[in-house]
Parts: structure tokens; sequence; C-alpha cells
């Protein structure tokens, strides 16, 4: 592209009226390639880095992989017209741009990886590269027969999707525990598996995305992949 005046860039972008983009140039609220601007500079968004209070909204950013521990009642996506809360209301003091990694819905909690990747995410998502997702999923009914139940082929959106592995590890009052390992990434697939084997799902919990552990994190924190785990989740397809 391109320079364009940087007060049309921070209105294109929607952040400000081009008269308030100019008094947060004059204030030095922005800056360009980490220096700050002035009013009447231009920049390139293909290859200059602009930034408002030090967040980035345009340029080329670092590749950031995030691990999040979603809490209940967040949706998983950037921006949800119904005004509910998003996973992105939990990184505020993240400066770059990210966005999820497949989805995990309203009432379901635990690992959601994040980036600014495309390629990670693809390779993370995709089935063919064959990624295992695992969750622990407290039911109610016959934990036993469910545990085993779940290894048989379910058809979902005109799909046959099965479980990698299934353990069941407590029994509880009425129900039980049970840890279901899957590749597919069908629209809510666990809770669809688990009322085709005839139980209920009372919580899910995704508990590791192939090497990647929820471990220790606490609902609602998150933290940076180590480039072990950003390694293993890269080179995880079976066709290399």
């Amino acid at each position: 592209m391109m320079p364009e005046r940087l007060h049309k860039i921070i209105a294109a972008h929607g952040i400000a009226s081009r008269r308030e983009a100019e008094r947060m140039i004059a204030d030095g609220r922005v800056t360009v390639n980490g220096a700050a601007a002035v009013t009447g500079q231009t920049a390139d968004t293909d290859s200059d880095s602009i930034a408002i209070d030090g967040r980035l909204i345009a340029g080329k950013s670092r590749p950031v992989y995030i691990a999040l521990n979603k809490p209940r009642g967040y949706v998983t996506t950037v921006k949800d017209e119904c005004g509910r809360k998003t996973v992105m209301d939990l990184l505020t003091d993240l400066q770059e741009r990210v966005y999820p990694i497949g989805r995990l819905d309203i009432n379901s909690e635990g690992l959601l990886l994040m980036t600014n990747d495309g390629d990670f995410a693809n390779s993370v998502a995709h089935p063919s590269f064959e990624v295992v997702k695992t969750y622990e999923v407290h039911i109610r009914g016959d934990a036993v027969r469910a545990a085993e139940a779940l290894m048989q082929p379910v058809e979902i959106d005109s799909r046959w999707v099965q479980a990698v592995s299934s353990e069941l590890i407590n029994i509880t009052d009425g129900g039980g525990v049970i840890r279901i390992s899957v590749i597919e990434g069908r629209n809510r697939q666990i809770r669809r598996m688990c009322a085709a084997c005839g139980v209920e799902v009372r919580t899910l919990k995704r508990a590791a995305i192939g090497s990647v552990k929820l471990g220790s994190l606490k609902s609602g924190e998150w933290r940076y992949l180590t480039e072990k785990e950003h390694r293993s989740l890269v080179y995880t397809s079976s066709y290399e």
C-alpha cells in the first residue's frame, strides 16, 4: 500500500474520528515502529508497526502463542453482537492482537489456544494434523456404559466421529467423570457424543491440546506457550 496520513489510518480502523486521531498523535499516544509519531506523519500499514498507547493496530507483529484457561460464561469469539463477555476480555494486558483457535461453547471451560499466526492455527485445528484434544467430562447417567459406548462411531453433521480414547476416571452419585480424547472438532461434539450414548453432560473442561496441558493455570488466566510446546504442535502432522 501507499503511505497514508496516520490520522486517516487510525480512523479507517474504527478507533477514532480523524480529528480525535490527530489529538491522539499530538498527545504522544501514537507510535510508528516504536517512535513517537508527529502531526502530519505518514505510514504504510503493510510495513510499519503502528500502535496507540502501546497496543498494535496495524503492521506486522511478532507471532504470539497463548494458552488460556477459559472460564464458563465467556464466548469464544473476538467480538459478540449480543454484548456477552468474550475470551478477549481476559487479555487486557496483551499488546498484540490474537484470536482463538477453535471454540469452547459458553458453558464449557478449560484450555483454549490463541494466536496471530494463521499457519499455526491451521496446524492445531485441521483434522488432517491429528492433534488430540482431551476433555474431562462430568456426566449424569451410566458412566461405565458411556465410557465404553463413546469408543463407537457417532454421526454428527453427516460425518462419522469417535473418541480416540475414553477412560472412566471417577464414579460419582448419579454419574461419573470420563476423560475423552478426540481429533475432530465438530460443533458441540463432546456434548453430542455423550447425548448419543444416553448420558447428559454436567460440566465439560478441556484439559489438553496435544502436549499442551492446562496444568495449574487458574481459571481466567493465560500464559505464553513454551518453545517446546509450540514446536510440538507445529510438527504434529501425520503427513510429515
